[in-house]
């Protein structure tokens, strides 16, 4: 990465996003004292807003743009110079001016992409019907929700056994909506947890009425009955009212990379957030960065990172140069479960099991040797606590204390 120490202060820094990352990099950068020109450039007419509500509180109705938004308007608007909706079409790093679709320009001393992505979309050639959404923006998120509330005993089918698809399945079937799940893995996340973790997800889903199919591959996608039709690859179908497809995210780096800046699985950035040019930053769901715990590189798509590398990287972007170096965290809310993930879950790890996953509440604990690398915490968040303030001061740990639910954790 280039060296940002010989810069001058910056007077304008310009934002290229509007979602939570984007959000933080312009509430840090006048917490931080910046007096300068700050406009933000974003597609999306709303105002920063957190991700993780969309699949499960908005989706449900019990949430809405004023209760998700990172701050109000009125507030923001005294923050920044929003160009919404707009859209960033070109990056010139010699000038340093960022120009838009509409024809608009704005110079800059420091340029943070905050870009995100866009849900990955299944083949064309697979979908041949109009009933088929993705989730991935608020108005995505209200446009579902409200189909799903006026669908009390239709069918929803959910392609997709991850994250999003597991939340959106558990949100819908809470509204009454009948679901299937279809995964082409043979077992639910399987990128993220372990096989036992997978069973459990699997029960979840089941016993609380969500037909879930593994191993489920997608040939077609049709309209049908006024809904649409699924043709898996063993010769079956599936009929269902409308379909959802939660298959994963593509990082909106073309604007990165036909600015010439180095892209690799995400826009690369060091451990500060700043990219092969030293005036260009990134942050959040599009930048890939070296990960201290993780101790390789990652781009992670989590509302963590999304907060707190763009506040690192706000502070670099003023010459507070202190290293994002973050235990990776994520969530997930489905039914009557708050699972979370801490640090690393390797499949060559071992782990100790704390708790009971048949009765909805256990750790599990994974070491490399004496190491603990990772934790998995089923409605035990304390745990998860715990076990964040042992890694980091990289902490020996009991095995035989850690599954003894008789004595608290310390």
């Amino acid at each position: 990465m280039a060296d940002s120490n010989v810069l001058d202060a910056p007077r304008t820094v310009v934002v290229i996003g509007g979602g939570q990352a984007a959000g933080w990099i312009v509430r840090t950068l006048r917490k931080e004292g910046f007096d300068g020109r700050l406009v933000m450039i974003a597609d999306e007419i709303h105002l920063p807003y957190e991700r993780p509500p969309l699949s499960k509180a908005v989706l449900s109705g019990d949430a809405d743009i004023s209760t998700v938004r990172l701050v109000d308007h009125d507030a923001f608007a005294s923050l920044v110079e929003a160009w919404q909706p707009e859209c960033a079409a070109s990056i010139d790093r010699e000038a340093r001016v960022v120009r838009t679709a509409s024809g608009r320009e704005v110079h800059y001393d420091r340029l943070v992409i905050a870009t995100g992505g866009a849900a990955r979309r299944l083949p064309d050639a697979l979908v041949k019907t109009s009933h088929l959404a993705y989730l991935r923006t608020l108005d995505d998120a209200v446009a579902l929700g409200t189909r799903m509330r006026e669908s009390h005993g239709k069918r929803l089918l959910m392609i997709g056994g991850g994250w999003i698809g597991l939340e959106v399945a558990a949100t819908a079937r809470k509204l009454g909506v009948d679901v299937t799940v279809i995964e082409g893995a043979s077992r639910l996340c399987a990128r993220s947890v372990p096989e036992a973790v997978s069973a459990f997800l699997l029960r979840l889903h089941r016993d609380s009425g969500v037909d879930v199919r593994l191993n489920a591959s997608l040939v077609s996608l049709d309209d049908h009955a006024g809904g649409v039709r699924a043709h898996l690859a063993d010769g079956s179908t599936l009929d269902a009212n409308f379909a959802v497809a939660g298959i994963g995210l593509n990082p909106h780096t073309a604007l990165a990379e036909h600015a010439g800046l180095d892209v690799n699985d995400g826009i690369v950035v060091d451990e500060f957030g700043a990219t092969s040019d030293a005036c260009v930053f990134a942050c959040g769901d599009v930048a890939n960065h070296p990960n201290a715990w993780l101790k390789r590189r990652v781009r992670l798509e989590s509302w963590a990172n999304a907060q707190n590398q763009a506040i690192a990287t706000a502070r670099a972007v003023l010459g507070v140069r202190a290293p994002y170096a973050e235990i990776p965290w994520f969530w997930s809310d489905q039914f009557d479960v708050n699972l979370q993930i801490l640090g690393d879950i390797a499949p060559g790890y071992t782990h100790v099991v704390r708790g009971d996953l048949e009765a909805r509440r256990a750790s599990l604990f994974f070491f490399d040797g004496d190491a603990l690398r990772g934790v998995i915490a089923i409605n035990a968040a304390r745990d998860l606590k715990v076990a964040k303030k042992w890694m980091s001061q990289g902490r020996a740990v009991d095995l035989a204390a850690l599954a003894d639910t008789a004595k608290a954790l310390a």
